[in-house]
Protein backbone atom coordinates (compact mmCIF):
# COMPACT_ATOMS: atom_id res chain seq x y z
CA UNK A 1 0.00 0.00 0.00
CA UNK A 2 1.31 3.60 -0.77
CA UNK A 3 2.09 5.99 2.15
CA UNK A 4 0.32 9.07 3.13
CA UNK A 5 1.75 12.33 1.14
CA UNK A 6 1.29 15.83 2.33
CA UNK A 7 1.95 18.75 0.57
CA UNK A 8 0.36 22.62 0.23
CA UNK A 9 -2.03 23.16 -2.35
CA UNK A 10 -1.26 26.91 -2.26
CA UNK A 11 2.50 26.94 -2.74
CA UNK A 12 3.80 27.49 0.85
CA UNK A 13 3.12 26.54 4.52
CA UNK A 14 0.90 29.67 5.05
CA UNK A 15 -1.86 28.34 2.87
CA UNK A 16 -3.66 25.44 2.97
CA UNK A 17 -2.61 21.59 3.61
CA UNK A 18 -3.24 18.62 1.73
CA UNK A 19 -3.09 15.01 2.58
CA UNK A 20 -3.66 12.21 0.69
CA UNK A 21 -3.26 8.31 1.33
CA UNK A 22 -5.47 5.49 -0.72
CA UNK A 23 -9.13 7.21 -1.15
CA UNK A 24 -8.73 9.13 1.54
CA UNK A 25 -8.28 12.89 0.50
CA UNK A 26 -8.11 15.91 2.90
CA UNK A 27 -7.70 19.90 2.38
CA UNK A 28 -7.13 21.51 5.42
CA UNK A 29 -7.14 24.96 6.65
CA UNK A 30 -6.35 26.85 9.58
CA UNK A 31 -6.54 30.75 10.48
CA UNK A 32 -7.67 33.22 12.94
CA UNK A 33 -10.13 34.73 10.52
CA UNK A 34 -11.36 38.39 10.87
CA UNK A 35 -9.34 38.44 13.87
CA UNK A 36 -5.44 39.90 14.52
CA UNK A 37 -3.99 37.67 16.37
CA UNK A 38 0.06 37.05 16.48
CA UNK A 39 1.89 34.17 15.64
CA UNK A 40 -1.24 32.76 13.36
CA UNK A 41 1.65 31.39 11.23
CA UNK A 42 3.05 29.19 13.91
CA UNK A 43 -0.70 28.12 15.66
CA UNK A 44 -0.84 26.98 11.92
CA UNK A 45 2.05 25.29 11.66
CA UNK A 46 1.49 23.33 14.35
CA UNK A 47 -1.34 22.15 13.50
CA UNK A 48 -0.34 21.21 10.20
CA UNK A 49 2.23 18.98 11.98
CA UNK A 50 -0.33 17.56 14.23
CA UNK A 51 -2.77 16.90 11.53
CA UNK A 52 0.27 14.71 9.56
CA UNK A 53 1.06 12.90 12.64
CA UNK A 54 -2.20 11.72 12.90
CA UNK A 55 -2.84 11.15 9.55
CA UNK A 56 -0.17 8.66 9.22
CA UNK A 57 -2.19 5.62 10.39
CA UNK A 58 -5.70 6.44 9.57
CA UNK A 59 -6.26 4.19 6.82
CA UNK A 60 -4.00 1.56 8.08
CA UNK A 61 -6.50 1.63 11.25
CA UNK A 62 -9.57 1.29 9.02
CA UNK A 63 -8.41 -1.26 7.01
CA UNK A 64 -7.79 -3.88 9.88
CA UNK A 65 -11.27 -3.20 10.93
CA UNK A 66 -13.08 -3.39 7.64
CA UNK A 67 -15.34 -6.18 8.22
CA UNK A 68 -17.20 -4.96 11.31
CA UNK A 69 -17.47 -1.66 9.59
CA UNK A 70 -19.14 -3.06 6.95
CA UNK A 71 -21.42 -5.00 8.67
CA UNK A 72 -25.16 -3.21 9.20
CA UNK A 73 -25.10 -1.29 12.37
CA UNK A 74 -26.46 -2.62 15.76
CA UNK A 75 -28.13 -0.48 18.72
CA UNK A 76 -25.90 -3.06 21.19
CA UNK A 77 -23.40 -3.80 18.39
CA UNK A 78 -19.76 -4.49 19.09
CA UNK A 79 -17.43 -1.60 18.98
CA UNK A 80 -14.12 -1.23 17.03
CA UNK A 81 -10.92 -0.53 18.73
CA UNK A 82 -9.71 2.58 16.08
CA UNK A 83 -10.72 5.94 17.02
CA UNK A 84 -12.03 7.11 13.82
CA UNK A 85 -14.11 3.57 13.82
CA UNK A 86 -15.37 4.43 17.10
CA UNK A 87 -16.38 7.62 15.49
CA UNK A 88 -18.04 6.09 12.87
CA UNK A 89 -19.85 3.91 15.11
CA UNK A 90 -21.38 5.99 17.49
CA UNK A 91 -22.11 8.74 14.11
CA UNK A 92 -24.69 5.89 12.84
CA UNK A 93 -26.09 3.70 15.82
CA UNK A 94 -29.02 6.45 16.04
CA UNK A 95 -29.96 5.25 12.73
CA UNK A 96 -29.64 1.69 13.05
CA UNK A 97 -33.03 1.06 14.61
CA UNK A 98 -35.28 2.44 11.61
CA UNK A 99 -32.81 2.17 8.89
CA UNK A 100 -30.16 -0.05 6.81
CA UNK A 101 -26.66 1.85 7.59
CA UNK A 102 -23.44 0.64 8.00
CA UNK A 103 -20.18 2.60 9.90
CA UNK A 104 -18.89 3.16 6.32
CA UNK A 105 -21.54 5.46 5.45
CA UNK A 106 -20.08 7.91 8.80
CA UNK A 107 -16.40 7.08 7.47
CA UNK A 108 -15.83 10.30 5.70
CA UNK A 109 -17.00 12.59 8.65
CA UNK A 110 -15.55 10.65 11.03
CA UNK A 111 -12.17 10.85 9.34
CA UNK A 112 -12.26 14.45 8.79
CA UNK A 113 -13.30 14.83 12.85
CA UNK A 114 -10.42 12.61 13.83
CA UNK A 115 -7.99 14.86 12.02
CA UNK A 116 -9.37 18.32 13.62
CA UNK A 117 -9.31 16.95 17.15
CA UNK A 118 -5.57 15.87 17.02
CA UNK A 119 -4.79 18.93 15.55
CA UNK A 120 -6.80 21.03 18.12
CA UNK A 121 -5.21 18.74 20.92
CA UNK A 122 -1.63 20.40 20.01
CA UNK A 123 -2.91 23.49 21.67
CA UNK A 124 -4.18 25.01 25.31
CA UNK A 125 -7.95 26.13 25.06
CA UNK A 126 -6.68 29.74 25.06
CA UNK A 127 -4.31 29.24 22.22
CA UNK A 128 -6.31 27.93 19.75
CA UNK A 129 -7.01 28.71 15.91
CA UNK A 130 -9.95 30.55 15.73
CA UNK A 131 -10.83 29.02 12.69
CA UNK A 132 -9.55 25.49 11.29
CA UNK A 133 -11.17 23.03 9.20
CA UNK A 134 -10.58 19.73 7.70
CA UNK A 135 -12.74 19.20 4.01
CA UNK A 136 -12.70 15.06 3.44
CA UNK A 137 -14.33 15.23 -0.43
CA UNK A 138 -16.66 17.49 0.75
CA UNK A 139 -17.63 16.21 4.69
CA UNK A 140 -16.31 19.10 6.15
CA UNK A 141 -15.65 19.15 10.02
CA UNK A 142 -15.25 22.65 11.12
CA UNK A 143 -13.98 24.37 15.01
CA UNK A 144 -14.90 27.98 15.41
CA UNK A 145 -14.30 30.55 18.36
CA UNK A 146 -15.09 34.10 18.78
CA UNK A 147 -16.55 35.76 15.93
CA UNK A 148 -15.37 33.39 13.28
CA UNK A 149 -17.62 32.11 10.62
CA UNK A 150 -17.18 29.23 7.82
CA UNK A 151 -18.75 29.73 4.62
CA UNK A 152 -19.81 27.34 2.10
CA UNK A 153 -20.41 27.12 -1.37
CA UNK A 154 -22.36 24.06 -2.63
CA UNK A 155 -22.57 23.43 -6.39
CA UNK A 156 -24.30 20.37 -8.70
CA UNK A 157 -21.57 18.44 -10.95
CA UNK A 158 -21.62 20.62 -13.83
CA UNK A 159 -20.27 23.30 -11.36
CA UNK A 160 -23.45 25.38 -10.53
CA UNK A 161 -24.03 26.65 -8.02
CA UNK A 162 -27.20 25.71 -5.50
CA UNK A 163 -26.67 27.85 -2.56
CA UNK A 164 -24.36 29.16 0.21
CA UNK A 165 -24.18 28.94 4.27
CA UNK A 166 -22.52 29.91 6.84
CA UNK A 167 -21.59 28.32 9.71
CA UNK A 168 -21.42 30.66 12.67
CA UNK A 169 -19.04 30.14 16.28
CA UNK A 170 -22.19 30.64 18.74
CA UNK A 171 -23.89 28.04 16.69
CA UNK A 172 -23.27 24.10 17.89
CA UNK A 173 -22.86 23.04 14.58
CA UNK A 174 -19.75 21.87 13.54
CA UNK A 175 -19.76 19.33 10.90
CA UNK A 176 -21.12 19.40 7.44
CA UNK A 177 -21.50 16.66 4.87
CA UNK A 178 -23.42 16.04 1.43
CA UNK A 179 -24.46 13.00 -0.60
CA UNK A 180 -26.26 12.37 -3.89
CA UNK A 181 -26.57 10.56 -6.71
CA UNK A 182 -23.17 11.08 -8.61
CA UNK A 183 -21.12 11.55 -5.73
CA UNK A 184 -17.93 9.20 -4.70
CA UNK A 185 -20.57 7.14 -2.70
CA UNK A 186 -23.39 4.80 -3.99
CA UNK A 187 -26.77 5.82 -3.23
CA UNK A 188 -29.88 4.58 -2.76
CA UNK A 189 -31.62 7.40 -4.10
CA UNK A 190 -31.84 9.92 -6.87
CA UNK A 191 -31.18 13.24 -5.35
CA UNK A 192 -28.49 15.55 -7.26
CA UNK A 193 -27.30 16.63 -3.93
CA UNK A 194 -27.91 16.68 -0.30
CA UNK A 195 -26.48 18.64 2.40
CA UNK A 196 -26.82 18.31 6.03
CA UNK A 197 -25.26 20.18 8.93
CA UNK A 198 -25.14 18.43 12.20
CA UNK A 199 -23.10 18.66 14.91
CA UNK A 200 -20.25 16.83 13.37
CA UNK A 201 -18.86 15.58 10.37
CA UNK A 202 -19.19 11.90 11.14
CA UNK A 203 -23.31 12.82 12.46
CA UNK A 204 -23.74 14.63 8.88
CA UNK A 205 -22.06 12.01 7.05
CA UNK A 206 -24.82 9.38 8.36
CA UNK A 207 -27.82 11.31 8.18
CA UNK A 208 -27.23 13.37 4.85
CA UNK A 209 -26.89 8.96 3.30
CA UNK A 210 -30.14 8.00 4.81
CA UNK A 211 -31.86 11.82 3.47
CA UNK A 212 -30.35 11.45 -0.03
CA UNK A 213 -31.94 7.64 -0.34
CA UNK A 214 -35.17 8.94 0.86
CA UNK A 215 -35.16 11.30 -2.33
CA UNK A 216 -36.36 8.47 -4.75
CA UNK A 217 -39.68 7.74 -6.86
CA UNK A 218 -39.28 3.60 -6.49
CA UNK A 219 -40.64 1.16 -9.49
CA UNK A 220 -40.48 4.58 -11.52
CA UNK A 221 -39.69 3.60 -15.04
CA UNK A 222 -37.00 5.88 -15.86
CA UNK A 223 -34.95 5.18 -12.88
CA UNK A 224 -32.58 2.46 -13.39
CA UNK A 225 -30.92 0.42 -10.49
CA UNK A 226 -28.66 -2.41 -9.97
CA UNK A 227 -27.30 -4.46 -7.23
CA UNK A 228 -24.43 -2.84 -5.02
CA UNK A 229 -22.31 -5.38 -5.92
CA UNK A 230 -22.33 -5.29 -9.44
CA UNK A 231 -21.66 -1.86 -9.22
CA UNK A 232 -18.61 -1.81 -6.73
CA UNK A 233 -17.33 -5.29 -5.75
CA UNK A 234 -16.90 -4.90 -2.36
CA UNK A 235 -19.85 -2.54 -1.21
CA UNK A 236 -20.93 -2.50 2.21
CA UNK A 237 -24.52 -2.42 0.84
CA UNK A 238 -24.31 -5.72 -1.20
CA UNK A 239 -27.33 -7.13 -2.94
CA UNK A 240 -29.27 -3.82 -2.06
CA UNK A 241 -30.51 -1.78 -5.16
CA UNK A 242 -28.83 1.20 -5.81
CA UNK A 243 -29.55 4.19 -8.36
CA UNK A 244 -27.32 4.06 -11.46
CA UNK A 245 -29.52 6.54 -13.97
CA UNK A 246 -32.62 8.50 -14.05
CA UNK A 247 -34.23 9.42 -16.65
CA UNK A 248 -36.82 12.45 -17.43
CA UNK A 249 -39.11 13.25 -14.62
CA UNK A 250 -41.87 15.98 -14.43
CA UNK A 251 -41.81 18.45 -12.24
CA UNK A 252 -45.13 16.87 -9.82
CA UNK A 253 -42.28 13.98 -9.50
CA UNK A 254 -39.61 16.10 -8.79
CA UNK A 255 -41.84 17.52 -6.04
CA UNK A 256 -42.59 14.02 -4.57
CA UNK A 257 -39.42 12.39 -5.17
CA UNK A 258 -37.76 15.83 -2.78
CA UNK A 259 -41.10 15.70 -0.68
CA UNK A 260 -40.30 12.19 0.84
CA UNK A 261 -35.91 13.62 1.42
CA UNK A 262 -37.32 16.09 3.46
CA UNK A 263 -39.82 14.34 5.56
CA UNK A 264 -36.89 12.62 6.48
CA UNK A 265 -34.95 15.08 7.49
CA UNK A 266 -37.40 16.91 9.07
CA UNK A 267 -37.61 13.64 11.29
CA UNK A 268 -33.92 14.03 12.32
CA UNK A 269 -33.89 17.46 13.58
CA UNK A 270 -37.19 16.92 15.74
CA UNK A 271 -35.20 14.17 17.03
CA UNK A 272 -32.21 16.12 17.27
CA UNK A 273 -29.91 14.28 15.70
CA UNK A 274 -29.47 16.86 12.50
CA UNK A 275 -29.56 20.68 12.49
CA UNK A 276 -30.91 21.54 9.00
CA UNK A 277 -30.60 19.94 5.77
CA UNK A 278 -31.09 20.73 1.92
CA UNK A 279 -32.19 18.81 -1.14
CA UNK A 280 -31.79 19.24 -4.81
CA UNK A 281 -33.23 17.15 -8.08
CA UNK A 282 -33.04 18.96 -11.51
CA UNK A 283 -34.42 22.74 -11.06
CA UNK A 284 -35.85 22.11 -7.56
CA UNK A 285 -34.74 22.52 -4.16
CA UNK A 286 -36.32 22.05 -0.47
CA UNK A 287 -34.86 23.24 3.30
CA UNK A 288 -35.61 21.23 6.15
CA UNK A 289 -34.88 23.90 9.30
CA UNK A 290 -35.79 23.69 13.19
CA UNK A 291 -38.45 26.57 12.59
CA UNK A 292 -39.55 26.08 8.81
CA UNK A 293 -39.11 24.81 5.56
CA UNK A 294 -39.48 26.26 2.10
CA UNK A 295 -40.50 24.28 -1.46
CA UNK A 296 -38.73 26.53 -4.23
CA UNK A 297 -38.25 26.20 -7.46
CA UNK A 298 -35.85 28.51 -9.57
CA UNK A 299 -33.38 29.13 -11.60
CA UNK A 300 -29.41 29.05 -9.96
CA UNK A 301 -29.53 32.76 -9.51
CA UNK A 302 -32.79 32.34 -6.96
CA UNK A 303 -31.67 29.22 -6.04
CA UNK A 304 -28.58 31.28 -4.42
CA UNK A 305 -30.62 34.20 -3.00
CA UNK A 306 -33.01 31.32 -0.93
CA UNK A 307 -29.90 29.37 0.57
CA UNK A 308 -29.00 32.99 1.58
CA UNK A 309 -32.18 33.32 3.68
CA UNK A 310 -31.02 30.11 4.99
CA UNK A 311 -27.75 30.71 5.54
CA UNK A 312 -28.84 33.24 7.80
CA UNK A 313 -31.47 31.31 9.72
Amino acid sequence: MSRPVARYLDGDPNGRLHLQHGPIDLVIGVDDGSAERKDEAERRARAFTAAIARFQTVLDELVSELPLLRTAAELAGPMPEGSVAQRMVTAVRPFAADHFITPMAAVAGAVADEILAAMLAAFDKEDRPARAYVNNGGDIAVHLESDAEFHVRMAREDGISLGDFALHASSPTRGIATSGRGGRSLSMGIADSATVLAANAAAADAAVTIVANAVDLPGHAAISRARAIDVVDDSDLGERLVVTGCGPLTDAEIDMALSCGLARAERFIALGLIDRAGLFLRNQGLLAMPTAARPFTASPLSIDQSMERFSNA
